[in-house]
């Protein structure tokens, strides 16, 4: 079994996935679209990935804002999470995505990656993050 993360943005989808043994995030891909609201192609490429990394479960990012509130960004989160559960049949699990592109830039700021470079792996990078803290919460509930 292996559980994929995702980063879904308005241009973008940063996608991650577990080892087999559910301890660590990889990140795989960032798949990009020309206009928010054109899904068609961002799911068939998701639905590829689930077939050939074994998926069973879906994490997505909640684009929580600062102070917990919810705004746009979650709603579109939400529908892209219905879309999803639909196409897949997979369970899609909503994952608090606060502070992961600010994580993720760190992380590459410190590995020397220049700034104009950074955009091409900051969505990745945080599908990443946003997968890590999904398995080690599981990990934890686990050991309770």
């Amino acid at each position: 079994m292996r559980i994929m993360g995702l980063d879904f943005g308005s241009k973008t989808v940063g996608v991650a996935i577990s080892d087999a043994l559910l301890l660590t995030a990889q990140g795989i891909e960032i798949i990009e679209r020309k206009e928010e609201n054109k899904l068609r192609r961002t799911l068939a490429r998701i639905e590829e990935l689930i077939a050939e990394y074994e998926v069973e479960e879906i994490v997505l990012g909640l684009p929580k804002n600062m102070n917990d509130t919810l705004g746009v960004r979650v709603e579109l989160s939400m529908d892209f999470k219905d879309m999803l559960e639909r196409r897949t049949g997979l369970p899609v699990k909503m994952w608090d995505e606060r502070l992961t592109t600010v994580a993720a830039d760190r992380v590459m700021k410190e590995a020397g990656i220049r700034r104009e470079h950074r955009k091409e792996h900051v969505d990745r990078i945080a599908a990443c993050f946003i997968l890590q803290g999904y398995l080690d919460y599981r990990k934890n509930e686990e050991n309770k």
